[in-house]
């Protein structure tokens, strides 16, 4: 029998992507920006800097650098972006028609960027009711996409404007979001108010009964402030043992823990008291760990991506980038542990939910940006069924 009303909760990253698909990492004009050494400001494959931090690593307004890389060309593709927001749309795609509301609380701001971002939301099904209005720009990325880079696998580069994201603070999560079954914290390196006091944010909803989950996002802010030190994990490791399950990638893993290996990533996460982690590796496999007493034993620790998957972008079908597959992919994952909630598991299965990561997350590589706005409910609900069966059929999972 299901359970009724489930409230999935969000907050974090929610910003406009502005995206250019088509660059050459190793083009002479723009390799001469490309980072030194790691947090000085410097464009760096697969990384994210801030606009003011370039600026000053560059010696040139963004502006300048935007017309020398492109041209003067606009944007390829305009779409909405980040971590949190990305993913619950994703994950409210995949629950069509199931009895799940799924809300996002963040920040805008009142000028053309925030009223794009809110006019493609009118066509998604994500409750927005908590997106508030601040008296700053609408957090946006430049993502410069080099779909050739690391022998045709495809990477991007991020610069972040944090705009109205800096003003958002914990005072601006009302009760309702941590009385949600589900509470999601989805790249709040880039709410710097909600990372600073994430203990704090996690203990609470782990008081009202939520399910936690953090997805992380390239933290540049400490990086830059430190980068011979691991990240701390919002305000420090008291954050750890409240996340009943973390989404990170390989990068994002190593400097969060310290450590040089995925699996010691894993090793480090399991002793701060994680629950369950998950650490994706773009087109290698994914790692994972859960205890056993908090979900159902798993059957491996290590998972390859779709072949399936692979085999298409080979063969040059519907190739888009790879904009947006991580927070594609988290969205799969909460879509799933929701429906396994709903069917009353007392203990979800971690791997039935990464094979739903990982069919999202290979689904967005076939188009561009992390947002599909579909043309009917359900679309891509079928579009990620199908992936999902193919998975099983190859790794009889």
């Amino acid at each position: 029998m299901m359970l009724r009303n489930f409230t999935i909760c969000g907050t974090g990253c929610a910003l406009a992507d502005f995206l250019y698909t088509n660059v050459d990492f190793s083009d002479p004009v723009f390799r001469k920006y490309l980072s030194k050494h790691s947090g000085d400001g410097g464009l760096s494959p697969g990384r994210l800097v801030f606009t003011g931090e370039f600026e000053k690593f560059a010696g040139v307004e963004f502006g300048d650098f935007l017309k020398e890389v492109t041209g003067g060309k606009k944007p390829d593709r305009f779409n909405i972006g980040g971590p949190s927001l990305v993913a619950l749309i994703h994950a409210a795609q995949l629950l069509t028609g199931q009895p799940v509301s799924v809300r996002f609380f963040g920040a805008r701001g009142k000028d053309e960027t925030g009223a794009r971002i809110l006019e493609d939301l009118k066509k998604l099904p994500v409750d927005i009711s908590g997106y508030r209005i601040l008296n700053a720009t609408t957090p946006f990325t430049d993502v410069f996409s080099d779909p050739g880079y690391d022998h045709g696998v495809g990477e991007r580069i991020f610069v972040n404007n944090l705009g109205a994201a800096e003003l958002y603070t914990p005072r601006d999560l009302p009760e309702e979001f941590f009385s949600a079954d589900m509470t999601i914290f989805g790249g709040t390196a880039l709410v710097p108010q909600i990372h600073d006091h994430l203990s704090g944010l996690l203990s609470k909803a782990r008081q009202k009964g939520a399910f936690t989950v953090v997805n992380t996002v390239y933290d540049f802010r400490n990086e830059s402030k430190n980068p011979d030190e691991r990240w701390p994990m919002g305000d420090g490791d008291d954050s750890y043992p409240l996340i009943d399950l973390l989404i990170t990638d390989r990068e994002e893993a190593l400097r969060l823990s310290g450590t040089k290996e995925a699996d010691e990533a894993l090793d480090f996460f399991r002793s701060r008291g994680v629950k369950a982690v998950i650490i994706t590796q773009g087109h290698k496999p994914v790692y994972l760990f859960a205890d056993e007493r908090y979900y159902n034993q798993l059957r491996t620790h290590k998972m390859p991506v779709s072949a399936y998957v692979s085999e298409r972008l080979k063969q040059g079908a519907n190739k888009g980038d790879t904009t947006g597959c991580g927070d594609n992919f988290a969205g799969g994952i909460v879509a799933s542990l929701a429906m396994q909630k709903l069917q009353g598991r007392t203990k979800p299965d971690l791997t039935e939910a990464v094979i739903w990561g990982i069919a999202s997350g290979g689904a967005a590589c076939f188009y561009t940006g992390g947002t599909y706005i579909e043309q009917k409910p359900g679309e891509k609900l079928e579009n990620i069924e199908y992936i999902v069966e193919k998975y099983k059929e190859q790794t009889g999972f």
